[in-house]
């Protein structure tokens, strides 16, 4: 039996374990937290091509994916609705995901607690050698490690995200402590706020421990806004005793004077609606938003995949189905070929579908890092804007699933 180590236990690292492992393989996953990620992680929109992954990965997937609306609206500054489409979805969470990923990989392939501290590759297999001084062999490995993948940094040291100029404020808000107002203007549609030059969107998720339950849920928002690479960004990611995060700045390290301002700017440019969100959510985070491109995503027997090998900006919402496709192309090239014929072809497959997401992604962000003019049109902005793919390719299940929940195609 062949054996694959995927180092990363988030999404694309589960994808790819669980359909290898369907297909025969002996996995072993390596993840260096010491528990499961599942307080982790922000809202995803569902679309069919998520549960083609999701079915692939032999997760069980029924009506409790996620939190089903109707459509979408663009809130004008007033509150009132500037524009409004049906588009039915579902609408989850990052930890929704994991867990029914985590449902169906075994934990005890799962080695937890130790890091990936260098590998080496011959003609025969793969050697890794992990933090607590042990090493595992295998036929292949697979680098699902993230947007700052060890295994990336060692295959392609120059290869880094590079800093689009605009960041990504995210917060939730649990269901039971907005307003009445506030609930019947955001949270049972997915909404917009068009700002000039920025915007803010949320969608409901599935509340702590994956609940659905009506008042238990939240309401999830990203607030899409420019902030100059240097020192702008720079002072946003310093901590108060002077630490600088370069790849990211916990929540508990933003100083506080980010989070007032940003509070008192949803109270000078937001409708009630939106600055209640903001206000209400705690703790507050933001996100540099970049692109990545990998040259390749095969190295013999090392495969990148996900956010490891590529990084499109949140726009076309398809992180996590870019995650879950990779590893559908990696399994299906991989059956009846060698490893390092099996990755060529998952290169020679994936590689120009991902540039073409990061491509179409940078095109939606242009006009917040002020290359381009939005589109004045906003029902063609919330519609290609991570739009809802109608296709059968998860056999029809998405649309069955919203009848199931009572929203047809046409969102009634």
């Amino acid at each position: 039996m062949r054996r694959a180590i995927v180092v990363g236990g988030s999404l694309g690292g589960l994808f790819a374990a669980c359909m290898l492992l369907r297909s025969g393989w002996d996995v072993v996953v390596i993840e260096r937290a010491k528990v499961r990620l599942a307080g982790r992680g922000a809202g995803l929109g569902v679309h069919p091509p998520m549960l083609e992954g999701l079915l692939h990965a032999g997760a069980h997937v029924d009506v409790n994916v996620g939190v089903a609306i109707g459509g979408r609206a663009v809130l004008a500054r007033d509150g009132s609705i500037a524009a409004e489409i049906a588009m039915p979805q579902f609408c989850t969470s990052w930890a929704r995901l994991y867990t029914m990923l985590s449902n169906v990989f075994p934990e005890e392939h799962v080695c937890r607690g130790v890091a990936l501290t260098g590998f080496e590759q011959d003609a025969d297999g793969v050697t890794v050698r992990l933090s607590d001084g042990t090493s595992l062999r295998g036929d292949m490995m697979i680098g699902a490690d993230g947007v700052h993948s060890t295994v990336r940094r060692q295959l392609l040291p120059e290869v880094e995200l590079v800093y689009s100029g605009y960041v990504g404020w995210r917060g939730m808000v649990e269901e039971g402590s907005l307003s009445p107002a506030t609930h019947a203007a955001l949270f049972h549609r997915f909404a917009w706020g068009l700002i000039p030059g920025e915007h803010i969107l949320g969608y409901p998720v599935p509340g702590a421990g994956d609940d659905l339950m009506p008042g238990q849920r939240r309401y999830m928002f990203v607030w899409y806004r420019p902030v100059e690479g240097e020192p702008a960004l720079r002072e946003m990611q310093t901590d108060a005793t002077g630490r600088l995060y370069r790849d990211g700045i916990p929540p508990q390290a933003i100083r506080p004077e980010f989070v007032a301002g940003l509070r008192r700017d949803a109270d000078a440019l937001l409708c009630d609606a939106w600055a209640e969100v903001v206000r209400k959510a705690d703790p507050l985070l933001f996100q540099p938003i970049g692109d990545l491109e990998s040259p390749h995503m095969a190295f013999g027997r090392v495969a990148l995949l996900g956010d490891a090998a590529h990084v499109a900006r949140p726009h076309v919402a398809r992180g996590a189905i870019k995650a879950g496709h990779d590893a559908m192309a990696l399994t299906a090239a991989l059956t009846d070929a060698t490893v390092a014929d099996g990755l060529l072809r998952y290169d020679a497959v994936r590689r120009p579908a991902s540039l073409a997401l990061v491509t179409e992604s940078r095109r939606l962000g242009a006009y917040l890092e002020r290359k381009g003019e939005r589109t004045n049109d906003p029902v063609a902005f919330m519609r290609e804007n991570g739009g809802v793919e109608p296709t059968m390719v998860d056999g029809g299940l998405f649309f069955r699933l919203l009848t199931e929940a009572g929203y047809g195609v046409d969102g009634r």
